[in-house]
């Protein structure tokens, strides 16, 4: 069974590919060597430092906030 999102998807990728006229790109063409592989290295970095944000802020979520030796309840994090 298709996802619902990706149903619309498919629905609407015949009206995007009929608003597309051919030859109306002037300049348009495979992107030189070394600015694709620099556009693949920042995504790299970029994504790297999505993950590493992420993992600190779940990590950081985890620690106790302070030790009194009390029972918390219905505080998360605290006991």
């Amino acid at each position: 069974m298709i996802p619902p999102g990706r149903i619309l998807l498919l629905l609407l990728l015949p009206v995007a590919t009929a608003q597309i006229t051919p030859g109306s790109c002037s300049g348009c063409g495979p992107l030189p060597l070394p600015l694709l592989t620099g556009l693949m290295a920042a995504d790299a970095v970029v994504s790297l430092l999505i993950v590493v944000v992420v993992f600190l802020c779940a990590s950081q979520r985890n620690r106790p906030t302070q030790e009194d030796g009390k029972v918390y309840i219905n505080m998360p994090g605290r006991g």
